[in-house]
């Protein structure tokens, strides 16, 4: 896992349009499993920015859209939502298309739709100037996690960023939905 992290990080920072050719689909599988831990380790790293700004009264968790759902919504339609229908709308959308980018446009490309992806993840939240500002820290993890989608989808394929973003979703929604009153 180690180094396959140090992989996706010298990606991350030289981003190019070169998928792994000779890897089977056994090795690929095994390579979107071991992003799994990574993302959700970055993803809660980051995300404890946002445990900091609820603690300190700046942020409140509870008009965010994921706690209407959970409110609204049966167990059910709330995994399917989360772990099959959002991940592959949003890597249709925010990952399948950047290897349509040539070698002179394609880092552009990666990085402004990893940009894209993480701040369509602002509506999940109650829009005031206040979280306008705090936008940056409140959609960092969804950034963050984003790139490791982008190395996968362009490395692996678009099916494989698919199924790594329903992973991470279902890893952190499935519990919830498990242990929900």
């Amino acid at each position: 896992m180690k180094q396959l992290f140090k992989s996706i990080l010298k990606y991350v920072k030289n981003p190019r349009l070169k998928q792994l050719k000779y890897a089977t689909v056994q090795q690929k599988i095994g390579i979107v499993l071991a992003c799994v831990p990574i993302c959700i380790l970055l993803g809660l790293g980051f995300g404890l920015t946002l445990t900091v700004l609820e603690a300190s009264g700046v942020y409140s968790s509870d008009t965010h859209a994921v706690s209407k759902l959970f409110e609204e919504e049966s167990p059910l339609y709330i995994i399917f939502s989360a772990v099959i229908l959002a991940p592959a709308i949003e890597e249709l959308i925010f990952r399948g298309p950047i290897t349509l980018f040539k070698k002179r446009y394609f880092k552009i490309a990666f990085y402004t739709f990893t940009l894209l992806f993480g701040y369509v993840h602002i509506f999940n939240f109650e829009i005031t100037s206040q979280l306008l500002i705090l936008s940056p820290l409140l959609v960092a993890p969804q950034i963050v996690v984003g790139l490791v989608f982008g190395y996968v989808r362009v490395r692996l394929g678009l099916a494989y960023s698919i199924v790594l973003h329903g992973c991470y979703n279902g890893v952190l929604i499935i519990p919830a939905v498990i242990f929900m009153p």
